[in-house]
């Protein structure tokens, strides 16, 4: 005599290996309807979705996509595109690699949320759905039955698990529940893209060119969003159609493609970089860019401590601080004790040179520590730091930092009689003060970088990786823990404090509460920590795409008031949840949260 261990299957529950949607249309109907509504999505970006200016954007013009419209004309363009490149139509075919259903599903989910967006935002604003336009009707309309058609699109459903019959309700609800969450990851489950075949060297350099500029042309829109709406759309859209780019495997290929170019694409980078201020027509954004360069040095810097040696550091910020205070001691601000004013080269040297003692001083008596230990020694250092800034004011202490009033009036830099703080015209382009410190914070990027590649692909970068891996199994194979430590500390230290002497001269006053260990307003200890994970431990491009992403949105959200943080703390949550190995991961540490990934067949020391 048996048990039945499982449910029976009913007429309206799919055979398992059945590729079936998860609506139930058929499968070639659901795919010319997600094709056909998203070409009818473009067709209504050129329609009037309200009929008054009042909603920022100007949706009112027939013919002339405006505002919101134009990323919901990019949505139903990239919908049509997988959509054509699924029936196989020839010279469409290299935009889905591992397949485009998943994508499609995406881009469409996508198109769907900025429109039905911007239409609630319209009538929410204005005071009811009195407000739209026929254009807007048509466009959620159409968006519906492009994402409906993507639903359907068949997928291989994974198999149900066994459960008990005597299960009480609760627990099969649980049952269910897990269940229908396995069949919607499946859903947008992609298979593994086919390699790229090898081009002409002049052709690949050509394709990392227009992926630079597709990326500078994306961070410019970002960047330069005039309203809350549209930069709350433009996360949308860009959110979804990143990841339908990646499960079409294309964003795997580029990233084949780049890694046989590795200098030649860090250099293409820096090159797209520089020509952002020459994108802006004032010094607004350029403030942005300066300040997103860095948050984004020092979070390198931090990488190299958190990812490269594994050592927990919740007091960075403290070594930005220390070489932004010693810069301004020795820059000719009226309010240093000391009274001199060295060039740029020297107070760089001071503040580097200031933040490497620091690091040594505290590493050397506390790197012996490991874990949650060692993170709450540096946890107080960070604290100390503040304090103690605070207090040496001549009254609490020697009158040093002029306590919580800060060095103030920190002049602009001067570099072989190029004065930073006044505008200048290059080639036809007006650069401003912000654009001037942000070429110079480019530079020193540079430096950074290149500082995080030779040590990473160094003996001592190894022994990093060694001692971030398994430090008991690095000692007994003779690595010097403490010294690989403490170097790992003293470098990390170094390149936060070449930032903080940029840092000094940029806000022209430098106080203890710019360093605190949490706030609203990075750079700040939690944040620096939150860029490197985010972005992913290990690389050079993930803490500095994390750093943006940090600075840049809640820069952008602070229309949400109280709520910011608390938005931007389920993003986290939501991230860390689904993408625990960061936004750029190496492949390595891609594997440990992901056993089922295809191992690479080469593991370098920081990844694949």
């Amino acid at each position: 005599m048996t048990t039945q261990t499982t449910t029976p299957k009913t007429a309206g529950t799919p055979t398992t290996g059945t590729p079936t949607g998860l609506v139930r249309i058929p499968p070639p109907i659901g795919r010319a309807l997600a094709t056909g509504g998203g070409l009818l999505t473009i067709v209504s970006t050129f329609l009037a979705w309200t009929w008054t200016a009042e909603f920022p954007g100007d949706l009112t013009v027939y013919g002339y996509p405006g505002g919101l419209q134009v990323l919901v004309l990019i949505g139903g363009a990239l919908t049509t595109l997988l959509g054509l490149a699924s029936y196989g139509v020839k010279g469409l075919r290299w935009l889905a690699p591992a397949g485009a259903d998943p994508a499609i599903r995406l881009a469409a989910l996508a198109t769907f949320t900025t429109t039905w967006y911007t239409l609630i935002a319209i009538s929410a604003q204005l005071g009811g759905l009195v407000n739209l336009e026929p254009g807007g009707y048509v466009a959620a309309a159409v968006t519906l039955i492009s994402v409906l058609g993507a639903l359907a699109l068949p997928f291989e459903r994974p198999e149900p698990d066994p459960f008990d019959s005597d299960s009480t309700g609760w627990e099969q609800f649980k049952h269910t529940t897990a269940q229908n969450w396995q069949t919607i990851r499946a859903a947008f489950t992609a298979d593994a893209p086919r390699r790229v075949r090898t081009l002409p060297s002049y052709a690949e350099i050509l394709i990392i060119a227009a992926v630079l500029a597709v990326a500078l042309l994306v961070f410019t829109y970002g960047i330069g969003t005039e309203y809350d709406e549209l930069f709350v759309g433009f996360l949308i859209t860009a959110g979804f159609g990143f990841a339908a780019l990646n499960k079409s495997g294309l964003i795997t290929q580029i990233t084949q493609i780049t890694a046989r170019h590795q200098n030649i694409t860090i250099c293409g980078a820096f090159i797209a970089a520089a020509c952002f201020p020459f994108t802006q027509t004032d010094d607004q954004y350029a403030t942005l860019g300066v300040y997103i360069l860095i948050f984004a040095t020092v979070a390198l810097g931090l990488n190299i401590v958190v990812g490269l040696a594994g050592l927990l550091d919740l007091g960075y910020v403290a070594f930005l601080g220390v070489g932004a205070y010693a810069a301004s001691l020795v820059s000719g601000s009226q309010s240093s004790p000391f009274g001199v004013h060295f060039p740029f080269w020297a107070a760089v040297l001071v503040g580097a040179a200031a933040s490497l003692v620091f690091g040594v001083l505290i590493g050397a008596p506390t790197l012996r520590l490991r874990g949650d230990y060692l993170a709450i020694v540096t946890l107080g250092f960070g604290e100390i730091f503040r304090i103690t800034a605070n207090n040496l004011d001549g009254t609490s202490g020697p009158d040093l930092t002029n306590g919580s009033n800060g060095i103030s009036a920190i002049p602009d830099l001067k570099i072989l009689g190029f004065d930073l703080g006044t505008q200048h015209d290059i080639a036809g382009f007006t650069i401003g003060r912000f654009a001037n410190y942000f070429f110079l914070m480019l530079v020193i990027t540079a430096v950074v970088v290149l500082v995080f590649r030779r040590s990473g692909d160094s003996r001592i970068g190894r022994a990093w990786v060694a001692i971030r891996e398994d430090e008991t199994a690095a000692l007994a194979m003779g690595i010097n823990g403490f010294r690989v430590k403490l170097i790992a500390f003293a470098v990390g230290a170094t390149l936060a404090g070449l930032a903080g002497t940029v840092q000094a001269h940029v806000t022209y006053t430098v106080t203890p509460e710019q360093y605190l260990f949490a706030g609203t307003t990075p750079p700040n200890s939690a944040f620096l920590l939150a860029a490197v994970v985010l972005g992913g431990m290990g690389t050079i491009a993930g803490p500095l795409i994390g750093a943006a992403l940090l600075f840049l949105i809640p820069n952008k959200l602070q229309f949400l008031g109280d709520y910011q943080l608390l938005a931007f703390g389920l993003a986290l949550v939501l991230l860390m949840r689904f993408r625990p190995e960061g936004l750029i991961p190496n492949r390595r540490r891609q594997l440990e949260f992901h056993e089922e990934a295809e191992a690479p067949t080469v593991l370098s020391k920081t990844g694949a």
